[in-house]
């Protein structure tokens, strides 16, 4: 019997087992109808109700329709129960009703969401939220010594930080101040690891970083004494790794120091502590080593350090120092060397073709124009830029010195720059040739070099034509500067130097109109061409468009702001407007960049005088004065200042230096001789209208002025002097009826005359044209090309202060500036004609004009006597 229930129990198991076939899905069966899920059920299910009315406890047991779903029931999952099929051979596990009469497979020790452990009442939680929230992270204990120094390690870090990055924005100070506190935190962490007994685990890296900044930023404040010291402190702790190359930046501050020998000797000594696989740093430190040498003269220890490089690692500005070294020492062999090696250096640049779209490749075409302007391009193109200019300097240099003339020097230099990758430089030296000519004041041999390249491609062909319409000008041969300038133009019509010459040789014809379009072209090619600028303002004044010229010096002065010449000219421009106080603005201006230009400094005078201020206007012309003393009409002025404030002997000094300028000119000597008189110095008054009489016997008023002195100083001169003004009377009687008589018989002939000799006498009467009124073009030089620029006319010291003379205050205002006791002084020719032949008319005028009355300062009234001489000494006043 047993047996036989053994192999039923054996039975019923192998009809639980199924065997795994291979190609069965092991995850098949999770998608089958499980009837435990059917929920429409649930309702009729009292099992299920009840578990949900006792709160989720534990069921009831259950009836014989669901066995195994109640804990006393469930058959238990042993070797001495029934088996429970496996979850892996039936598919998805039950956890309800029964399924082909199998019992519930146990999935857990605990059922999921509820415990036998849980009371009645107790509340469905299987997240255990009924807790309350999680307890917060635990903190760390910032107590401990090592949570204190990492800390601190921070601090220093943030702080090295700071002071690299206020030295990058140009705070130096605020960086010193930072490195110096970073210094201060990082010894308050070596102390404490000292102390918690950690001193092993000093952080050298760390402590070399602060003393680093420190060192840097000392320097950066010039505070070398203190960066010396810094960097020391790094240099003799042997803990420190790579610390010798330190030793270069210690020999820069020596540099700067200008203690060359020490320099040199810490060069060397970072140069020994750097192996050689470091090539490219010993390479410059060599070339410190040999500018150092030239900085103290020792060109053949300079020479040594350059060659050097030269053979290991050729650069440009090494054999351009090369060229300087073998100049200083004179050897003319080493110097053409020197210069072939320049010319071969390689610049690693590619070709330029590769920026250059050859074919429809849209991406292809994408990708060069991204690149064509990137930082690589940029930095190969001021690479190749400087390279040229060292390349041009050095022939220029060497050029009078290899050979013995200049131009055969400048021969072979072309040659050899024809020869290399520089040929498109060979033109720009021939043009640098002509300009040496220039300097060396021949100008034939300029213009003979500057022809050469008429036939030459069209960029060349229009500086060498720019340059010729220059020379010309300056000759003033304005039809051969004319011709050049259109030959420039036609080669490249957008060179805007090219256009201000064709626009000055107009101008000098005044069709400022067309003058006005050519500079006009100009700034459009070129929209920063200033002398285009300058040149359309002035002439837009000579149009009489003051507004236009206005606006155009305006804008040139928003360029140029320091530019006394465009200020003058707003100055100048404003004064036309009658808007004296801008004038006056403008002119303070001009003062403050160029401080003694006298012409500024006498028209700035003349300003406030036109506006009343006498004070001010003395201040600036005696300043004037001052910087150039020959201005005759500051002289002027100031005398005359002087004699409306009764200062009459500090107007001799003046009058006398406009005698010593104008020694023809006899008002000035009239005017010393009234000043003495006026002074009360009749003596020294009499001796100067005496040598008056003896440089111009015949001058009119000089006699009358000699018979009224000695008439009234009672001298026995008088009556020699009459009869010299007498005869001199009489003379100009006679000349005066000559002229008189030419003038009647010239009428008659002009009544019957031809219409020729009155085109001649009218063209004899008219006025002189000036060429170029008061501006000129004045041309400088910019880089190859030589353009003319119109610049205000230089007189004596001042270069830029004659435009002042278009205005309406010019030549012809000049008197009124006088007082009117000056201005009453009769010409020197003017006709005279005595009342009566035999009388002598001795009367005479002052040419300072009458003494200004003196104010009363008493009640009583004064007995004005006419004469200052005539009154007679009793003999009790004569001495005994």
């Amino acid at each position: 019997m047993s047996v036989l229930l053994h192999n039923l129990s054996r039975e019923r198991e192998m009809e639980n087992v199924h065997l795994a076939v291979e190609e069965e899905d092991i995850y098949s069966g999770y998608n089958d109808y499980n009837p435990t899920f059917d929920s429409e059920e649930l309702e009729n299910d009292v099992g299920f109700q009840q578990a949900v009315r006792t709160s989720h406890g534990r069921r009831p047991p259950m009836t014989a329709k669901f066995p195994g779903t109640a804990i006393g029931a469930r058959p238990l999952a042993t070797a001495f129960g029934a088996r429970i099929p496996l979850a892996s051979s039936m598919g998805r596990p039950m956890t309800g009703a029964v399924q082909d009469g199998a019992a519930r497979p146990m999935t857990a020790v605990r059922a999921a969401g509820y415990t036998s452990s849980l009371t009645r009442g107790s509340t469905f939680d299987p997240l255990g939220q009924s807790k309350g929230p999680a307890p917060p992270l635990e903190g760390k204990n910032e107590d401990t010594p090592e949570e204190k120094i990492k800390i601190l390690e921070k601090k220093v870090n943030d702080l090295i930080e700071e002071s690299c990055m206020a030295q990058s924005i140009g705070a130096l100070q605020l960086a010193l101040e930072k490195a110096k506190e970073a210094g201060r935190k990082e010894r308050a962490l070596v102390r404490q690891r000292e102390q918690s007994g950690n001193a092993e685990h000093i952080n050298l890296d760390l402590t070399y970083s602060v003393l680093l900044n420190l060192a840097n930023q000392y320097a950066n404040n010039e505070m070398y004494p203190e960066a010396l010291n810094s960097y020391q402190v790094i240099v003799k702790n042997k803990m420190f790794s790579n610390a010798g190359r330190l030793k270069v930046n210690m020999a820069n501050i020596y540099v700067k120091q200008k203690s060359y020998p020490k320099a040199i000797k810490f060069y060397r000594m970072a140069l020994d502590q750097i192996s050689n696989a470091h090539k490219e740093l010993r390479i410059k430190i060599m070339q410190d080593i040999g500018v150092v040498f030239v900085r103290m003269g020792q060109y053949s220890d300079a020479i040594t350090s350059f060659e050097h490089i030269m053979s290991e690692s050729p650069n440009i500005k090494t054999g351009f120092n090369l060229i300087l070294c073998y100049y200083a020492i004179g050897d003319r062999e080493r110097m053409k060397k020197a210069f072939q090696k320049l010319i071969s250096v390689p610049l690693g640049i590619d070709d330029e073709d590769k920026y250059i779209s050859s074919n429809d490749d849209n991406d292809s075409n994408m990708v060069i124009e991204a690149i064509k302007n990137d930082k690589l391009h940029q930095m190969e193109r001021n690479l190749k830029v400087l390279a040229e200019k060292y390349i041009m300097t050095a022939a220029k240099l060497i050029a009078p010195a290899i050979e013995t003339s200049f131009a055969t020097g400048f021969d072979w230099c072309v040659d050899i720059v024809k020869s290399s990758q520089y040929i498109e430089l060979a033109n720009d030296l021939e043009i640098n040739k002509a300009i040496t000519y220039l300097r060396q004041k021949d100008f034939n041999q300029a213009v003979e070099t500057l022809k050469t390249f008429e036939k030459k491609d069209s960029r060349v062909k229009s500086a060498a034509a720019t340059n010729l319409s220059f020379l010309y000008f300056l000759e003033k041969d304005y039809d051969q500067a004319d011709r050049y300038a259109d030959l420039a133009m036609t080669a490249d019509r957008y060179n805007p130097a090219a256009l201000i010459n064709k626009g000055n040789t107009v101008f000098v014809k005044q069709d400022y109109e067309k003058a006005a379009e050519f500079y006009k072209e100009a700034l459009r090619n070129d929209s920063s061409c200033t002398e285009a600028l300058y040149n359309l303002g002035l002439t837009y004044k000579k149009l009489n468009r003051l507004d236009e010229a206005l606006d155009c010096f305006l804008k040139l002065h928003a360029i140029l702001r320091n530019s006394a010449q465009v200020m003058y000219q707003l100055a100048n421009l404003y004064e036309l407007l009658e808007d004296p106080q801008q004038a006056i603005e403008w002119l303070i201006q001009v003062l403050s960049v160029t401080h003694t230009d006298p012409q500024a400094l006498a028209k700035l005078g003349e300003l406030y005088d036109s506006e009343g201020d006498k004070s001010q206007a003395f201040q600036y012309y005696y300043e004037s004065f001052r910087y150039y003393p020959s201005n005759i009409d500051v002289i002027e002025w100031l005398g005359a200042y002087y004699i409306e404030t009764q200062f009459c002997e500090k107007a001799i000094q003046f009058f006398e230096r406009a005698t010593l300028i104008q020694p023809t000119q006899v008002k000035w000597q009239l005017m010393v001789a009234s000043c003495y008189r006026r002074s009360g110095n009749y003596q020294k008054a009499l001796e100067t209208y005496k040598d008056i009489h003896r440089k111009f016997p015949e001058n009119v008023e000089c006699l009358r002025f000699l018979v009224r002195l000695c008439t009234d100083m009672g001298l026995n001169e008088v009556q020699e002097y009459a009869t010299k003004l007498k005869k001199v009377e009489k003379m100009k009687e006679i000349r005066e009826q000559r002229v008189k008589s030419g003038r009647e018989s010239s009428s008659r002939g002009r009544r019957e005359g031809s219409a020729g000799s009155a085109g001649v006498s009218s063209s004899v009467s008219s006025p002189k044209m000036g060429t170029l009124l008061s501006n000129t073009l004045s041309p400088v030089y910019r880089k190859t090309d030589v353009k003319a620029v119109s610049q205000p006319e230089s007189q004596q010291t001042s270069p830029l202060l004659d435009s002042g003379r278009d205005s309406a205050h010019s030549s012809s205002t000049k008197g009124e500036r006088l007082s009117a006791k000056m201005r009453s002084l009769p010409g020197s020719n003017e006709p005279y004609e005595a009342s009566s032949p035999k009388e002598i008319d001795a009367s005479y005028v002052d040419p300072l004009g009458p003494q200004m009355e003196r104010p009363k300062t008493g009640a009583k009234r004064r007995v004005e006597d006419d004469d200052f001489a005539d009154e007679e000494l009793g003999d009790d006043l004569l001495p005994e």
